[in-house]
């Protein structure tokens, strides 16, 4: 409309079309943005909006119709720059929705169809040639090669994978083709359950967006108060209060925190963190109390031997060895454990080995009768043992022999987790497990947490987390299992540890670790104080240099249309200021040990 309105005031001598042309515009943007402002008042909240429309309407009531459309284009090009900038802030975000894998190689009586992903069901055949995505969750069934995963759980290596062994949709096939049995639908899938975490992130809109509405009121009297007194000394000039509002129109205001936001929300992303909503940033930025649960989040989910206690004539060594021995084929969570935790050497074959469901097993190792499981199948009429941990018990030759205890196998990141949050800023750091309070009590004093509740049901846990006082608030909450998620719901932010999948857990949460790494906690609440604090400084930084403007514009040394020009390099500033969100927050910030 410009370039018309410029033709026809210079090119045909006919400024009145010009005239017309933008102030048709300008009257329908400022009835748009009135309709607008005034269903924000309706709701509660006073923006900045009303600068804007002053600043249009002035300029037309002054007849400086260029510097109106310069507002305008101001306007219009602000929200294009607003575009490009958040289309650039949330690359990482999109790429993941780009990537998903749609087609898939299906064998149909021996012949290879290409078939819509979501067209597979369960037990359908497909295959997977170099260099290919996994279209969805399957198995193995023919091939041996190497898939890149790095995209789901931040693993670098690529991992071998062979008949039998499960395939995560969206891993990349490496040199050989492998043959696969479908055994999740796509909209189930791994890669997809990640995507769909991404498009809920996208689809609800950050509070915090509206920052700027804070500093609303006092910058629109500050405004007013300028323009009104610029009018005075111009001897009642309108045309001097016009260009002081010019310059205050607020567009860096509203294009600080979206764009600031967004870009936090990109870094999440690149660090393996899928963030639901830019309010979440806002709330790990003044997080004051995390509370973790115990299994699978503070500790691997993995047992390890705690002790072994021998019965008078046996040693320690010969009941590992042989209970080791006896468990090596039995897939149980415990049976596995005690094997890991056994030298190899130590394994001797078993023969004659029968399994009783649920009580244990009993095989021949080294020419001796060995039963281990619980102490009523290994030793019926042995007295009760109390033993205030996951126990095994071990019978050699009609004796008993013993036990072994086991615990939970501490995350090794998780100390340190723990202490830089510390130094991030945390005020309180609990424990909420449903185990028994030993065990609670030797992993927290491993993690270097001091405040534990334990033997507590999820109900309970949901009460724990009310009952911290507002001084100690928000409240972080982390877990992984299905009982977490009431937990997650609870808590002021919530954070599924979901590098296995979207659990229940996943779907409560309001952040998703995509990758087994309890440490990306200290990059989420790194990221969030870091988006914050650049997102408050980019509108104060906005706020001085338009205030900065106004008070030379009050003077009446810059033309209305020169404001207008101003105003748009102000919000380049600011775009660019806002963009800093998504380089790397400080050492403090991260939580990091100070350099000697």
């Amino acid at each position: 409309m410009g370039i018309i309105g410029a033709i026809s005031a210079f090119g045909f001598n006919q400024p009145i079309v010009a005239e017309v042309l933008i102030d048709i515009i300008g009257v329908y943007t400022a009835i748009t943005m009135a309709i607008e402002m005034i269903g924000d008042i309706r709701k509660g909240r006073w923006g900045v909006d009303i600068l804007a429309i002053i600043a249009i309407v002035s300029t037309m009531v002054i007849r400086d119709y260029w510097a109106a459309w310069m507002i305008l284009v101001m306007f219009t090009g602000g929200e294009s720059l607003e575009d490009y900038a958040t289309s650039q802030a949330d690359k990482e975000l999109r790429s993941l929705l780009d990537n998903t894998p749609r087609t898939a190689n299906k064998l149909v009586n021996g012949e290879l169809v290409q078939t819509n992903v979501d067209d597979l069901k369960i037990g359908d055949h497909v295959i997977v040639k170099p260099g290919e995505q996994v279209p969805v969750d399957g198995k193995i069934i023919k091939g041996t090669s190497s898939f890149d995963q790095s995209s789901l759980t931040g693993e670098s290596v690529p991992v071998t994978k062979k008949p039998g062994d499960n395939l995560m949709s969206g891993s990349i096939n490496g040199d050989v083709a492998v043959e696969m049995e479908v055994t999740k639908l796509a909209k189930d899938s791994e890669y997809q359950s990640i995507v769909a975490l991404v498009k809920s992130s996208e689809a609800k809109p950050a509070k915090f967006v509206k920052m700027a509405d804070r500093y609303a009121v006092p910058f629109t009297i500050i405004s007013l108060v300028i323009g009104i007194i610029a009018m005075a000394m111009g001897g009642w000039n309108f045309t001097r209060f016009a260009e002081v509002m010019v310059v205050a129109s607020p567009c860096p205001l509203l294009i600080a925190a979206p764009v600031a936001l967004v870009s936090g929300m990109s870094a999440m992303s690149r660090n393996h963190i899928i963030v639901k909503s830019g309010t979440t940033l806002e709330k790990l930025s003044r997080a004051k109390t995390f509370a973790f649960d115990k299994t699978g989040t503070l500790t691997q989910n993995k047992l390890e031997i705690s002790d072994i206690i021998p019965a008078e004539g046996f040693t320690k060594e010969e009941i590992q060895s042989l209970a080791a021995s006896a468990e090596q084929q039995s897939s149980h969570i415990i049976a596995t454990s005690l094997v890991d935790n056994t030298p190899k050497d130590k394994i001797l074959p078993v023969s004659h080995l029968t399994e009783t469901t649920s009580q244990g097993v009993e095989g021949t190792v080294d020419g001796k009768t060995v039963k281990v499981g619980k102490l009523g199948f290994v030793a019926p009429k042995h007295e009760k043992i109390n033993v205030n941990a996951t126990a095994i018990y071990v019978s050699i030759d009609g004796k008993f022999a013993g036990y072994i205890t086991f615990q939970d196998k501490i995350r090794p990141e998780t100390p340190e987790t723990i202490a830089r949050l510390r130094r991030q800023g945390a005020k309180q750091i609990m424990m909420l497990t449903g185990d028994h309070s030993e065990v609670a009590q030797k992993i927290a004093k491993l993690a270097g947490v001091t405040e534990v509740k334990s033997d507590l049901l999820p109900k309970q846990k949901i009460q724990a987390i009310r009952d911290v006082p507002k001084d100690l608030r928000p409240v972080v909450m982390t877990g992984d299992g299905v009982n977490d998620a009431p937990s997650l719901t609870a808590a002021d932010v919530g954070i599924a540890m979901g590098a296995q999948g979207a659990t229940a857990a996943s779907e409560s949460a309001d952040a998703v670790i995509m990758v087994n790494d309890l440490s990306k906690i200290n990059d989420a609440v790194a990221i969030g104080k870091h988006t914050m604090r650049v997102a408050n400084i980019d509108v104060l930084t906005a706020i001085c240099i338009v205030i900065i403007l106004e008070i030379i514009a009050a003077t009446g040394i810059i033309p209305a249309f020169l404001g207008a020009i101003l105003q748009e390099v102000v919000d380049l500033i600011t775009i660019c200021l806002a963009l800093l969100a998504k380089t790397k927050p400080s050492s403090k910030e991260l939580g990091e040990k100070e350099q000697s």
